[in-house]
């Protein structure tokens, strides 16, 4: 099985570099929406776009052409249940929803997709998928029958993290929810990442570039942004230009002008 985009993950991460996704839902983006959002990422590109979503009834495999010929970036799944499914993806992210306790997220819908998925070749990443409060109740809190995280409960969230690395998932991804009224805080965002080994992924509430900003500082790896895209598809090429000097900033006060890593 291919592990291509995976890699590219922990190298970025081991070179300090913070990653960047713009989620596509499907049921949310489509017609003119999607050619504005589809002409934004030939403008700047983020690092990957995930598809996908709680609630979906549209086919993507044609989205998924059309973004693979317009678009460089990756386009990895990010499906909400097993018959969201496109072998024409790059990735997938394989979500184990393990901070709820429905056994249909904890194992049920990988089991309907399991062969498919198998025999299609595509990369599955193995995700550690903790679902936090975002302040409203959340289509995939919904959707799953599951409840979040409460925001205060850092140990909670911890073991549970912890517990998705000892299953031998690949991926941590802390999520308030698509929409969600505020994002996940950056105390618990520190309080993961500086106690876990996996890359970390955060999303859901970051409406905007100061959200971003705490996110990276706080030590996520990646961080996924749909709806405030969907809404404003011109700030796609705002968001990933900001991205790009966060990281330039970064670069140049680790290794300052000669070069030399200032951090070992």
């Amino acid at each position: 099985m291919k592990h291509g985009i995976y890699r590219k993950i922990l190298i970025n991460r081991e070179a300090g570099k913070k990653m960047f996704a713009v989620l596509i839902d499907p049921e949310k983006s489509y017609g003119r929406n999607f050619a504005s959002v589809v002409a934004a990422l030939k403008v700047a590109s983020p690092d990957f776009i995930l598809i996908g979503g709680s609630h979906q009834v549209r086919s993507i495999d044609s989205m998924i052409a059309i973004l693979k010929e317009e678009v460089t970036s990756d386009i990895i799944l990010f499906p909400g249940d097993a018959d969201q499914f496109s072998a024409h993806a790059d990735a997938m992210l394989y979500l184990n929803l393990i901070s709820g306790r429905n056994p249909e997220y904890l194992i049920g819908q990988h089991v309907k997709s399991a062969r498919m998925v198998f025999e299609s070749g595509i990369e599955v990443i193995s995700t550690a998928y903790i679902l936090i409060d975002g302040g409203k109740v959340s289509a995939v809190e919904y959707m799953s029958n599951t409840r979040p995280i409460p925001r205060d409960k850092e140990e909670i969230v911890l073991s549970t993290a912890i517990a998705g690395e000892l299953m031998g998932m690949r991926l941590t991804y802390l999520e308030a929810g698509s929409g969600a009224a505020i994002p996940v805080p950056a105390s618990m965002i520190s309080y993961i990442s500086e106690r876990t080994q996996l890359p970390l992924v955060v999303g859901g509430g970051i409406t905007s570039l100061n959200d971003l900003n705490n996110a990276f500082d706080a030590g996520a790896d990646i961080v996924v942004v749909g709806n405030i895209l969907e809404q404003n598809t011109d700030r796609i090429v705002e968001y990933v230009k900001w991205v790009h000097q966060y990281n330039d900033k970064n670069n140049d006060d680790r290794y300052g002008q000669n070069g030399t890593d200032r951090t070992k």
